[in-house]
Protein backbone atom coordinates (compact mmCIF):
# COMPACT_ATOMS: atom_id res chain seq x y z
CA UNK A 1 0.00 0.00 0.00
CA UNK A 2 2.84 2.36 0.94
CA UNK A 3 4.53 1.50 -2.27
CA UNK A 4 1.36 2.29 -4.25
CA UNK A 5 0.76 5.83 -2.54
CA UNK A 6 4.30 6.66 -3.18
CA UNK A 7 3.91 5.73 -6.82
CA UNK A 8 1.00 7.89 -6.97
CA UNK A 9 2.76 10.69 -5.77
CA UNK A 10 5.75 10.29 -8.26
CA UNK A 11 3.02 10.24 -11.19
CA UNK A 12 1.65 13.42 -10.13
CA UNK A 13 5.40 15.26 -9.72
CA UNK A 14 6.50 13.38 -12.71
CA UNK A 15 3.02 15.11 -14.62
CA UNK A 16 3.34 19.15 -12.95
CA UNK A 17 7.05 18.75 -13.85
CA UNK A 18 9.26 18.15 -11.20
CA UNK A 19 11.51 21.36 -12.43
CA UNK A 20 8.72 23.73 -12.62
CA UNK A 21 7.16 23.00 -9.00
CA UNK A 22 10.62 23.56 -7.91
CA UNK A 23 11.27 26.83 -9.56
CA UNK A 24 9.46 28.65 -6.75
CA UNK A 25 10.41 27.94 -2.85
CA UNK A 26 7.26 26.58 -1.79
CA UNK A 27 7.81 23.88 -4.39
CA UNK A 28 10.59 23.14 -3.34
CA UNK A 29 9.64 22.66 0.38
CA UNK A 30 6.93 20.73 -0.94
CA UNK A 31 9.56 18.39 -2.96
CA UNK A 32 11.57 17.80 -0.05
CA UNK A 33 8.72 16.87 2.03
CA UNK A 34 7.58 14.50 -0.99
CA UNK A 35 11.23 13.06 -0.75
CA UNK A 36 11.35 12.65 2.45
CA UNK A 37 8.23 11.20 2.91
CA UNK A 38 8.89 8.61 0.36
CA UNK A 39 12.80 7.99 2.02
CA UNK A 40 10.10 7.22 5.41
CA UNK A 41 8.42 5.16 3.09
CA UNK A 42 11.61 2.75 1.44
CA UNK A 43 12.79 3.10 5.60
CA UNK A 44 9.35 1.37 6.43
CA UNK A 45 9.31 -0.82 3.72
CA UNK A 46 12.84 -2.20 4.23
CA UNK A 47 11.84 -3.04 7.75
CA UNK A 48 9.11 -5.22 6.81
CA UNK A 49 11.59 -7.12 4.49
CA UNK A 50 9.54 -5.79 1.10
CA UNK A 51 13.69 -5.01 -0.54
CA UNK A 52 12.74 -4.61 -3.68
CA UNK A 53 9.73 -1.60 -2.64
CA UNK A 54 12.67 -0.42 -0.46
CA UNK A 55 15.12 0.25 -3.03
CA UNK A 56 12.59 1.12 -5.64
CA UNK A 57 11.44 3.84 -3.16
CA UNK A 58 15.04 4.66 -2.27
CA UNK A 59 15.73 5.64 -5.79
CA UNK A 60 12.27 7.61 -5.74
CA UNK A 61 13.22 9.43 -3.30
CA UNK A 62 16.81 10.39 -4.31
CA UNK A 63 15.20 11.36 -7.81
CA UNK A 64 12.55 13.17 -6.05
CA UNK A 65 15.52 15.20 -3.58
CA UNK A 66 17.19 16.07 -6.49
CA UNK A 67 14.34 18.37 -7.68
CA UNK A 68 14.69 20.40 -4.19
CA UNK A 69 17.28 22.23 -4.84
CA UNK A 70 17.49 25.43 -6.43
CA UNK A 71 18.14 25.75 -9.99
CA UNK A 72 21.70 26.11 -10.68
CA UNK A 73 23.92 28.59 -13.33
CA UNK A 74 21.03 31.25 -13.27
CA UNK A 75 22.86 34.62 -14.32
CA UNK A 76 22.00 37.51 -11.80
CA UNK A 77 21.26 40.55 -13.06
CA UNK A 78 23.35 43.89 -12.51
CA UNK A 79 19.83 45.07 -10.35
CA UNK A 80 19.83 42.46 -8.13
CA UNK A 81 23.45 42.17 -7.69
CA UNK A 82 23.66 45.84 -6.64
CA UNK A 83 20.78 45.24 -4.38
CA UNK A 84 22.12 42.02 -2.89
CA UNK A 85 25.71 44.59 -1.89
CA UNK A 86 23.74 47.27 -1.11
CA UNK A 87 25.44 49.25 -3.96
CA UNK A 88 24.08 51.23 -6.47
CA UNK A 89 24.35 49.68 -10.25
CA UNK A 90 26.96 51.76 -11.56
CA UNK A 91 29.14 51.78 -8.00
CA UNK A 92 32.87 51.91 -8.74
CA UNK A 93 35.15 48.56 -8.35
CA UNK A 94 36.07 49.79 -4.89
CA UNK A 95 32.46 50.15 -3.56
CA UNK A 96 31.76 47.47 -4.73
CA UNK A 97 35.01 45.35 -3.18
CA UNK A 98 34.54 46.95 -0.11
CA UNK A 99 30.62 45.66 0.08
CA UNK A 100 31.46 42.41 -0.79
CA UNK A 101 33.92 42.25 1.87
CA UNK A 102 31.88 43.67 5.05
CA UNK A 103 28.86 41.52 4.07
CA UNK A 104 30.86 38.16 3.68
CA UNK A 105 32.59 38.83 6.97
CA UNK A 106 29.15 38.15 8.45
CA UNK A 107 27.85 35.43 6.56
CA UNK A 108 31.14 33.34 5.66
CA UNK A 109 31.12 29.34 6.72
CA UNK A 110 34.14 29.74 8.48
CA UNK A 111 32.42 32.25 10.59
CA UNK A 112 29.05 30.61 11.17
CA UNK A 113 27.15 31.99 7.79
CA UNK A 114 25.32 29.96 5.39
CA UNK A 115 27.54 28.62 2.45
CA UNK A 116 24.52 29.13 -0.24
CA UNK A 117 24.06 33.36 0.77
CA UNK A 118 28.32 33.42 0.94
CA UNK A 119 27.84 31.77 -2.85
CA UNK A 120 25.44 34.05 -3.73
CA UNK A 121 27.71 37.10 -2.35
CA UNK A 122 30.32 36.04 -4.80
CA UNK A 123 28.03 35.41 -7.90
CA UNK A 124 26.39 39.03 -6.89
CA UNK A 125 30.85 40.88 -7.03
CA UNK A 126 31.04 38.09 -10.15
CA UNK A 127 28.25 40.13 -11.77
CA UNK A 128 28.77 43.36 -11.05
CA UNK A 129 32.23 43.12 -11.88
CA UNK A 130 31.82 41.17 -14.56
CA UNK A 131 34.27 38.77 -13.59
Amino acid sequence: MILALAVRALAVLAAYGRRSLAGRAQGRLLVAFLAALTAGAAVYEGLRGVWLGALVLIGAAVWVGAGAQPPRNVQMSRRDAAAMLGVSEDASRDQINAAFRRLMRRVHPDQGGAPGLAAQLNAARAALLKL
